[in-house]
């Protein structure tokens, strides 16, 4: 099969390409005017024949400033064929297939000093994907960029899902936007994944992946209509974005693309472009659920003791997660004080190997090993960089599960990685980590599948203090826009849903705006290998829905989306083993559903169906029916409500 061409067309222009195994997708680089100069490179991209990308400017900035990216001599070297098949535990599916081609574009400046550097296509069957690699030569030892001049030039009449954020000091925790490219405002600065729908109605996801000593990428919307490239600034050196060694190599600029938005959900393409798994053995991997308190503000009813930061409140979380099946218990942090000692904005230095006063750590791990309970330790990032090479090490000794690494805000260079290397050493001490107060990710639990999910959202957190609270409309744009870049942690368990009328924001025991079934889909529709079960005991104990939230797998063998409605609906199916599970959920409109069982193999099958019933105990009907690969199961949503199946045969 010939992966790549170089050819002269009718204008004279150079052009190299590389085409997806299905040849759909078409990811290519030419040499055009661009509007300064002749032989510029630039890329385009097509799927099905249409322009989704049209002709877009590549380059850097470099510091001092000179540019990389003017007029080149262009060549192909050397094509590949993609073909890779991969186990991955914190995914979509755990057996994965990588399919695609690749070719590395060389270009060479025409005027002095003659900089060599290359561009790497790579198409598959669900997106494209290029990245920057610029190798080692004479005369260029160090790269420092100051600025990306990447242009992403997409119709200024497609309609975009953006996230608008303050600054690239941030945490992804804002409401998305959604409008035409052409209308973003010139000064936002725009967070990824960006979700586009085309006017020829193309589904289009903009992110990265395989982020290595790199700054993250952020987009602006520029003269012209369409979007430019934003690198996260080095603390200190707004002039300069990244500083490194030559070689070096930037990560993938990625397009997830599909004829329908759910075909990006389901998509595993930022995984594929990740590293290969480097942690031999993962069989000390157990993603799983835990309860955190600092959700719920330490509520809780009748008890002989004060709850809060202290031994008595830790076991009798770990007495409730014993009962009810929750594997994984988090000390955290309340009123500002960390569960080592001091704030923990800012961080006051304490060493997290200590709990505070009232807080018996080594009591506390007794007492949970003794009811086969796992602890999960809470930290601000600045106390891991600081002590993680004593604590981690500590912490596998004590039979620690794994941490959490909380207010990054940040992507630059330096936070990226910091990152790599807390995970890193992470698995070098069979901690498993979660990442909070984050960007969004980029494969990088490919590489360390330890990493078990990001928040870099906004979440059910949001309903201890915004006025508006998380809304339906946002819980439905989530799954299309941040959980295209990977797993993401929600804040998730409240069985206390009111319709939006009725909500108030609540630092003790919140409120979540929807239903209890709605609360139960969530655990199906995000991808999430550490949800939280994050209500007090006695709001779940003897509630119809618990003993259903704690079997809901936090891994899959695979996933398909059934149906898919930006900001309105989402029908998402998961299977472990030989079971699958289903979440359903709708924005403010009641709704009635067929899901059709297409995915199921042949067979008899029964179906545990859990809805919405306000006149049931619970708030929640629970039935089951048996059920084929040839029907479709009816079901109505009320407004702001949900569903979850589980389908197991007979």
């Amino acid at each position: 099969m010939l992966l790549a061409a170089l050819a002269r067309i009718a204008s004279g222009e150079t052009t190299a390409a590389a085409t997806s195994p299905d040849g759909q997708v078409r990811i290519e680089v030419s040499l055009r005017n661009d509007g300064q100069a002749q032989g510029v490179p630039h890329y385009r991209l097509t799927y099905r024949d249409q322009e989704v990308v049209g002709h877009s400017r590549l380059g850097f900035d470099l510091h001092g400033g000179a540019r990389l990216g003017g007029p080149c001599d262009i060549e192909v070297g050397e094509s590949r064929t993609i073909r890779e098949d991969y186990t991955q535990i914190t995914g979509k599916r755990s057996a994965v297939t990588s399919r695609g081609s690749e070719v590395v574009v060389r270009l060479r400046e025409l005027a002095a000093p003659q900089r060599s550097w290359e561009l790497v296509l790579r198409a598959c069957d669900d997106g494209a994907a290029f990245r920057y690699r610029i190798p080692q030569q004479a005369g260029w030892a160090a790269l420092a960029i100051a600025q990306e001049r990447t242009v992403f030039r997409l119709s200024a009449r497609s309609r975009a899902y953006a996230l608008p954020l303050n600054s690239f000091n941030t945490p992804y925790e804002r409401r998305y936007a959604a409008r035409s490219i052409g209308e973003l405002p010139r000064d936002w600065l725009l967070g990824l994944p960006l979700l586009v729908q085309t006017p020829g109605g193309v589904w289009v996801a903009v992110t990265e992946a395989d982020m290595n000593e790199f700054a993250g990428l952020y987009l602006a919307p520029e003269v012209g209509g369409w979007l430019g490239a934003r690198l996260s600034p080095l603390p200190g050196e707004p002039g300069l974005a990244v500083r490194h060694a030559l070689p070096h190599v930037s990560p993938w600029r990625v397009f997830l693309l599909g004829d329908q938005v759910g075909r990006l959900v389901e998509s595993d393409m930022i995984l594929n472009l990740s590293e290969p798994c480097a942690i031999r053995d993962t069989s000390w991997i157990r993603p799983g659920k835990t309860t955190f308190p600092w959700w719920n503000g330490f509520y809780e009813e009748n008890l002989p003791f004060t709850p809060g930061l202290n031994t008595a409140t830790a076991k009798y979380y770990i007495e409730f997660c014993a009962a009810s099946g929750i594997p994984c218990h988090s000390l955290d942090g309340v009123n500002n004080i960390a569960w080592y000692g001091g704030t923990i904005v800012p961080y006051a230095g304490a060493e997290p190997t200590s709990g505070i006063d009232g807080l018996d750590l080594q009591e506390v791990l007794r007492y949970a090993q003794s009811k086969g309970v796992r602890i999960r330790l809470w930290m601000h990032w600045q106390a891991a960089e600081r002590h993680m090479h004593k604590a981690f090490p500590l912490y596998r000794t004590w039979g620690i599960e794994g941490v959490m690494l909380d207010f990054m805000d940040r992507d630059d260079q330096e936070m990226n990685r910091f990152v790599r290397q807390a995970v890193k050493l992470a698995a070098e001490n069979q901690l498993t980590v979660t990442l909070h107060g984050c960007p969004k990710p980029t494969g990088l639990e490919r590489t360390y599948p330890n990493l078990l999910t990001h928040e870099a959202v906004m979440n059910l957190e949001f309903d201890k203090w915004d006025k508006a609270g998380i809304t339906p409309d946002h819980e439905l744009t989530v799954p299309f826009t941040r959980m295209l870049a990977g797993p993401l942690d929600f804040h998730q368990g409240s069985f206390r849903a009111v319709r939006q009328a009725a909500f108030e924001p609540r630092n003790e025991a919140p409120l979540v705006i929807g239903t209890p079934a709605r609360t139960l889909a969530g655990y199906v529709v995000y991808q999430n290998h550490l949800s939280m079960v994050a209500d007090y005991p006695s709001a779940y104990r003897g509630h119809a829905g618990l003993p259903i939230l704690a079997a809901v797998p936090t891994t899959w063998d695979d996933t398909r989306v059934l149906d898919a409605q930006v900001g309105k609906l989402v029908v998402i199916a998961r299977r472990t083993g030989r079971d699958w599970y289903v979440g359903a959920m709708t924005d403010g409109t009641e709704r009635e559903l067929a899901i059709p069982l297409h995915f199921l193999q042949d067979g008899h099958f029964e179906a545990l169906v859990v809805t919405d019933d306000s006149a049931a105990k619970d708030g929640l009907s629970i039935r089951s029916q048996p059920v084929s690969a040839t029907d479709s199961l009816r079901l109505k949503l009320p407004a702001a409500g949900g569903a979850l199946l589980r389908i197991r045969e007979r």
